[in-house]
């Protein structure tokens, strides 16, 4: 079966759908594919810290409502070190806030709106191929419902994340890829208990690095670093609050809120990109194009800074005829990448404890911390960063 859309967008994560959003304010026609079932998009729990740039975007496209109702905003975070508590203050030292929110339930007001919109998203969509990608007419070939289709386009947007097919199709020979892979992971749980603090706690101990966030009045997300190979049958409910315990101690003997754990893994980390983001009418987006540590949490953020620019763009092209849009997609974008891969590599590295490192490098931290908390200059850097730079930057 043929089918016709000016933008054909692989993938139903963050970037796919919010472009689609986008076009379709502007009045433009695409079609979402996507391999997994709504149910497997809608209920895959990641976390969701939200930038400002991110908030308002959402709220520009009127999909605040849930997310005002049942986000939580924070004006700061907490680092902690050698048994004391620092607070951030991102408001006060920026103007600007974060939004707590997860990532699910993001995707849960895209899908609702696209399809109320009367937009088409396909799920359980197979054995994607693209074509033609380098003409003014590429195609998109798939699998949906055990019958075969093609998909003509102005353009493509692979949004299909760092397995996807998108990222292959642009030549071997014209990829320049970045890596750096951690020797470390993070063990992640949810938790049926109260908050046990009313902001995000970083922390860093000489056990390794743990996180404390809430996604609920009754639902906590944790971390604690990890060998990125560790078995998760490995660490027993006791072991991992023990852990947590011991690394979130503070002098005045602070103590966690707990309950059940519910939900349990080891997420390995790694910072990844691609340049170029674009060959002929292909333009990635979000994961398929790059990936950060979750440290700065910036990966959904990175998603949205894409495709606003990617929307911009095609809109540019279909009003105007512009290409230079376009055409600068890639630096355009790479500014934003490269700043939240530099953020991120060092909220990583000054919290962390790296398999080789002594008594020198842990002291090299220390001092790091202690320096980003008493100086206004270095907490407003960490702030600015943080809350997210604007989409122009």
């Amino acid at each position: 079966m043929k089918k016709r859309t000016q933008v054909g967008i692989i993938g139903a994560g963050p970037a796919g759908l919010l472009l689609s959003l986008l076009l379709a304010k502007e009045g433009y026609d695409s079609l979402v594919l996507e391999s997994r079932s709504r149910e497997e998009v809608e209920s895959t729990i990641r976390a969701g810290v939200l930038e400002q740039g991110t908030i308002e975007l959402m709220t520009e496209l009127g999909l605040d409502e849930r997310m005002n109702r049942e986000g939580v905003v924070h004006h700061g975070i907490e680092l902690r070190f050698d048994g004391e508590s620092h607070r951030i203050p991102l408001t006060d030292l920026t103007g600007h806030a974060i939004m707590l929110y997860p990532q699910h339930e993001v995707l849960k007001d895209f899908i609702a709106a696209r399809l109320s919109q009367g937009g088409s998203i396909l799920f359980n969509v197979k054995d994607v191929q693209l074509s033609d990608i380098s003409s003014d007419q590429p195609m998109i070939r798939f699998t949906h419902d055990h019958e075969q289709h093609e998909l003509q386009c102005d353009f493509i947007a692979g949004c299909d994340g760092y397995h996807g097919v998108s990222r292959s199709a642009i030549p071997n020979a014209l990829q320049a890829v970045y890596t750096r892979t951690y020797p470390f992971g993070w063990l992640g749980i949810l938790m049926q208990a109260p908050p046990s603090a009313h902001e995000l706690i970083y922390a860093y101990s000489e056990r390794g690095f743990s996180l404390v966030s809430t996604r609920s009045p009754e639902l906590q997300r944790m971390y604690v670093q990890c060998d990125p190979q560790d078995n998760i049958a490995n660490w027993s409910d006791a072991m991992i609050l023990e852990e947590l315990q011991l690394r979130l101690a503070t002098k005045d003997n602070w103590q966690l809120r707990v309950g059940p754990i519910i939900q349990k893994s080891i997420l390995a980390m790694r910072s990844f990109v691609i340049e170029p983001m674009q060959y002929g009418r292909l333009f990635l987006a979000g994961d398929a194009a790059h990936i950060v540590p979750p440290t700065g949490a910036k990966g959904l953020n990175l998603a949205v800074a894409d495709v606003r620019h990617l929307a911009r763009a095609l809109t540019a092209f279909y009003k105007k005829q512009q290409t230079d849009l376009l055409e600068a997609y890639t630096a355009t974008c790479l500014r934003r990448v490269w700043r939240a891969e530099h953020f991120s590599w060092w909220m990583t590295s000054m919290l962390h404890r790296f398999p080789d490192d002594d008594v020198f490098q842990q002291r090299i931290q220390l001092a790091q911390l202690a320096y980003t908390v008493r100086s206004r200059a270095a907490a407003t850097s960490l702030a600015e960063n943080y809350v997210g730079l604007p989409f122009d930057w």
